[in-house]
């Protein structure tokens, strides 16, 4: 288990991402106007359109996990949901604050 990212609502791509980079982050990944991943290294900051964002206008943790399914079962929490890139689930920690625990998806060739 390990924080993968911090998700960030975006209503502008292309300015929240000359922003970002403005501070001194790089790209990592962009997927379009939906999501970009921007890093200094060791933190990422994922940039989420409306359609990638877990929680609508919410700012929350991502934390990569290795078995979300067993997760799932042990919080009553739910099914994950399959996106293009991960398998996630959202919850709540015990002051309502919501989190995504995702699991990746293999590579695809």
């Amino acid at each position: 288990m390990k924080i993968g990212h911090l998700i960030v609502p975006a209503a502008g791509m292309e300015e929240q991402v000359a922003f970002y980079t403005s501070l001194g982050l790089a790209v990592k990944f962009r997927d379009g106007d939906r999501y970009a991943a921007l890093t200094d290294g060791t933190t990422v900051i994922g940039l989420a359109d409306e359609t990638q964002q877990p929680v609508a206008g919410r700012t929350m943790p991502g934390i990569e996990v290795d078995d979300l399914d067993a997760l799932a079962a042990l919080l009553s929490a739910g099914e994950p949901v399959t996106g293009p890139h991960e398998r996630r689930l959202v919850v709540r920690d015990p002051a309502g604050n919501p989190l995504v625990l995702y699991e990746r998806l293999p590579a695809q060739p």
